[in-house]
């Protein structure tokens, strides 16, 4: 009796080990997007992976909440991961700031990447420490300005009432502080702010502007890079060790495919979703030299007011510190070549 007994429950305990997981997971990247579409193809791989995978729930859209709610309703457990910007990022630890909130640093995608995976280990050993487990990190090109009506100079969107993160308090100071209307809004907000007038402006990528439907109420895109859009995908650490050990190296290397896919096609997206636009209502102000001279100068007069208060100084310092490093790297293998 008492061997039957065991053999019981060793059934049962082995049944429940085959049983997935449940993870569920929520982004405000728009649904239909390729952001969504590639987690869906990631999520089929998590359902099939050994140990008896993982069944993903995705929420995208924003239908639970911002992002700061996302963070607050991981805390909670109601939810496990999130695809989360920036925004949502440093709600876990502002040290992902120094990738995203130092404006017109980085001249080109390729010093963002440089600096971005070296980077990377000290990050994700601060969320860690912060309970998260980094999945894979993304981008989304190249944050623009969009507005009512014409704004080429800083001093034309000091003018305009401009959409900030709600949550993100330090922006929204520092905008204040230097003359500006910020106006904190959580993204499902910022269209019909912009059609009765609470909003004038917002700074964002291309391909959201397009999926959420913004441009025709800002028909006007200043051709200026402000600062790459910078993301991740990240899980509560309790969930995650309570998947086997197997599943999750499986789960890991497809969720790093994942973020390469969401890299690449968000990237060329955001180039495409341009040029839709502009055969549409949108008008591409053309940024001259001197314009870019003028902006990277306002750029400047900000970061000391940036650094340790948004951006923590540490990372402010790595970031510059690896900017020259990859610039005087690129100076020499240019020389080498000549």
């Amino acid at each position: 009796m008492r061997n039957n007994i065991l053999i019981i429950q060793m059934l049962l305990a082995a049944f429940a080990a085959a049983q997935p997981v449940d993870v569920r997971l929520a982004t405000i990247a728009p649904k239909g997007t390729s952001f969504e579409q590639i987690l869906m193809v990631m999520r089929e791989k998590w359902r099939k992976a050994p140990g008896g995978g993982v069944k993903l729930t995705i929420y995208a859209g924003g239908v639970m909440g911002g992002e700061a709610a996302v963070v607050q309703r991981m805390r909670q457990g109601s939810i496990q991961a999130g695809l989360l910007t920036t925004v949502g990022l440093s709600a876990i630890d502002e040290a992902v700031t120094a990738l995203q909130y130092m404006p017109m640093m980085f001249r080109s995608l390729d010093e963002f990447d440089y600096v971005s995976e070296k980077l990377r280990p000290q990050l994700e050993k601060r969320f860690d420490e912060k309970g998260f487990v980094v999945l894979f990190w993304g981008d989304a090109g190249w944050i623009h300005f969009f507005s009512k009506t014409q704004a080429l100079t800083p001093a034309d969107f000091k003018d305009l009432k401009m959409f900030v993160w709600a949550g993100d308090n330090r922006s929204s100071d520092l905008m204040k502080g230097i003359g500006y209307k910020p106006r904190s809004l959580e993204t499902s907000d910022i269209l019909p702010s912009l059609q009765t007038g609470i909003i004038e402006a917002f700074a964002q990528a291309p391909f959201f502007a397009l999926g959420a439907q913004l441009y025709p109420f800002a028909p006007h895109m200043l051709d200026l890079k402000w600062a790459p859009v910078m993301g991740a995908a990240v899980i509560e650490k309790k969930r995650w060790l309570q998947i086997p050990i197997v599943t999750r190296t499986s789960l890991l290397a497809s969720a790093k495919e994942a973020g390469e896919q969401i890299k690449a096609r968000s990237r060329l997206e955001s180039e495409q979703s341009v040029e839709t636009m502009k055969k549409r209502s949108l008008k591409v102000h053309a940024v001259s030299p001197q314009l870019e001279a003028e902006w990277r100068r306002f750029a400047e007069q900000l970061y000391p007011k940036l650094r340790g208060s948004i951006v923590p100084a540490e990372q402010f310092d790595d970031v510059v510190r690896l900017l020259k490093e990859f610039r005087a790297s690129s100076t020499t293998a240019k020389r080498v070549v000549q």
